[in-house]
């Protein structure tokens, strides 16, 4: 060590602390040996407390205000040190900063589903998550417990063990609370303080209190939420028989729409009906015709088959019925030649095809008589 650093060390003889981050809830004061001049300067400020800490031991803890270090300010240092009244020379000690106020808006959440039941739904799964606030209660029993010699502790080391505390708590509180599910979102605000009031035990054990927690969203499955989404349209839907009809005044009005034009000319149809069939006021008259039967279409067509014929090796065609009459009219077409058609099972004889069969039995009607 320079002598330049050893007289800073010896003759700087204030000790305060300004912190300029978010998230630093303990700092360590550094000093050359971690000697500190008898006599020297200690500020607190409001939302600060310092803990002394002497060859490995807790000693005297300050609340915001400014203090010199003398025996009669340091009681407990005093008697580990068995300092007399007139004790002048630099002491070593290390001195922790510790911040008290509300550390805010730090998150937790469930990392996995948790099973309860529903008395409407049966066993459900449900997630959660929201916020909540710290602050250190006792700065002894933070140091003692959480700290130990860290120089420099922020909420990133202690965030963790404190959400899987909300969350046993959490899990534990919900699961016995009997609420339904529909109804948890109105009951936020009062299960946040219960499970704050239900970690408080655990909390002061590390010199912590949580004066803050709040819960901003319980959900269900995605599954789950789909068919409360689906009973939820059934129940805006109402009479399912009006929510029909108003459908299909809606598709009317779309332009364009040629469902919807089909759907007013049925429906403009069926109206009309109803109207001729209705007096004056919606009267029903006295002798109502009844409506006409409407008539049947007809079947459709028989399909025209096409033939094709096979002779001395070779395929001629296609040729309609009406071209086998005629060549079967002038012996171009008998009972032996082969014929075929789409759809049918190979080649076959003219005469055992009923459909040409009759080609061949047509005879002249009988003579007139005396003739």
């Amino acid at each position: 060590m320079g002598i330049f650093d050893f007289l800073s060390g010896e003759f700087i003889d204030v000790i305060h602390w300004v912190d300029d981050t978010r998230d630093t809830m303990v700092w360590r004061f550094e000093r050359e040996g971690h000697e500190i001049k008898y006599g020297a300067k200690l500020t607190v400020r409001e939302g600060q407390a310092a803990v002394f800490v002497h060859e490995g031991q807790l000693a005297d803890v300050f609340t915001p205000g400014m203090y010199m270090l003398e025996t009669n300010n340091m009681p407990i240092m005093t008697t580990l040190q068995h300092w007399d009244h007139g004790f002048q020379s630099p002491f070593k000690s290390e001195i922790y900063f510790v911040d008290t106020t509300r550390f805010n808006d730090l998150k937790w959440g469930t990392k996995n589903p948790i099973m309860l039941r529903d008395p409407e739904f049966g066993p459900v799964r449900i997630r959660a998550f929201g916020t909540y606030s710290v602050r250190v209660a006792d700065a002894a029993r933070f140091l003692s417990e959480i700290v130990g010699t860290d120089g420099e502790f922020t909420t990133d080391e202690i965030s963790f063990q404190i959400r899987n505390i909300i969350v046993q708590e959490f899990s534990r509180v919900i699961a016995g609370s009997g609420i339904p599910v529909l109804d948890m979102a109105a009951n936020t605000a009062d299960l946040g303080r219960v499970i704050a009031q239900a970690m408080e035990g655990t909390i002061a054990e590390y010199g912590l209190s949580i004066p803050e927690l709040y819960i901003e969203n319980i959900s269900l499955p995605p599954a789950v939420e789909k068919a409360m989404d689906t009973r939820t349209s059934r129940g805006i839907a109402g009479n399912l028989d009006e929510h029909m009809k108003y459908m299909a005044a809606e598709a009317l009005s779309q332009p364009g729409n040629g469902m919807g034009q089909a759907m007013g000319m049925g429906m403009g149809a069926g109206l009309g009906m109803q109207m001729a069939n209705t007096g004056p006021w919606g009267a029903a008259p006295q002798a109502a015709a009844p409506a006409a039967a409407a008539p049947m279409a007809p079947p459709p067509p028989p399909v025209e088959h096409v033939w094709h014929v096979a002779e001395n090796g070779a395929t001629k065609g296609p040729f309609s019925k009406a071209d086998l009459g005629r060549m079967a009219a002038d012996g171009g077409l008998t009972r032996e030649t082969h014929v075929w058609t789409p759809g049918q099972d190979g080649w076959q004889k003219a005469g055992d095809v009923a459909e040409l069969a009759q080609l061949f039995t047509i005879l002249p009607p009988p003579p007139p008589p005396g003739v």
